[in-house]
């Protein structure tokens, strides 16, 4: 599962067969065979194996801002996601350059599952305390699609910016937004512009 790992995360992964794996390893491809019958499930289980690492991560990071702010919980959630998906190279595969469209609904799945789904539940839990002006839905969609185009972008090359401080800026972007207010804008002008996210429990009319 290592060998597998560093084979088929490193650049070029799409190009690797089970004959540059066996190579890897100093064993034959009939030993491999023993255990996984095709490149897919192997690399689907490799996968699972590097999810499960990204869970614990997540996990630590959210036990670890327990009681900090709000801002402070999503931002460290989202600098530990970011940083794991581009380790993982999940994203690339998400976004349809493994080449391979049963293994990419399987990274989707297990990606909103560990991921995702633990980031709604952090924007809902804001939402209840009062702390958003956009609806938790919007906010999980924006924050989805930052993220991961994100991590397939050039631009840390074009900035020359780590991809760290890139992915800093954008949450800090989604956080607080681009545009500093004018003077004399206050909340309630905000509010106006940007309508506020209607209680679960209101009834709305015909």
């Amino acid at each position: 599962m290592e060998a597998a790992s560093r084979v088929f995360f490193a650049p070029g992964f799409a190009r690797v067969n089970m004959d540059d794996l066996a190579r890897e390893l100093g064993m034959s491809k009939k030993t491999i065979y023993r255990h996984f019958p095709d490149k897919r499930s192997l690399l689907t289980a490799v996968l699972d194996r590097q999810f499960a690492a990204v869970e614990r991560t997540l996990v630590t990071a959210a036990q670890d801002t327990e009681g900090q702010p709000f801002d402070v919980r999503v931002q460290q959630f989202l600098i530990a996601a970011g940083s794991e998906l581009g380790r993982l190279g999940a994203a690339q595969l998400a976004t349809g350059r493994g080449g391979d469209a049963m293994l990419r609904q399987h990274v989707e799945q297990r990606t909103d599952a560990v991921v995702y789904r633990r980031l709604d539940e952090l924007f809902r839990d804001g939402h209840r305390q009062g702390l958003l002006l956009a609806p938790p839905e919007l906010l999980s969609e924006i924050t989805r699609g930052a993220l991961e185009r994100l991590l397939t972008s050039q631009l840390p090359h074009e900035l020359n910016w780590t991809a760290a401080d890139l992915l800093r800026a954008t949450v800090d972007t989604v956080l607080y937004g681009a545009i500093r207010s004018a003077p004399g804008i206050d909340d309630d002008q905000l509010g106006a512009v940007i309508p506020r996210a209607r209680d679960d429990d209101e009834e709305v009319g015909p």
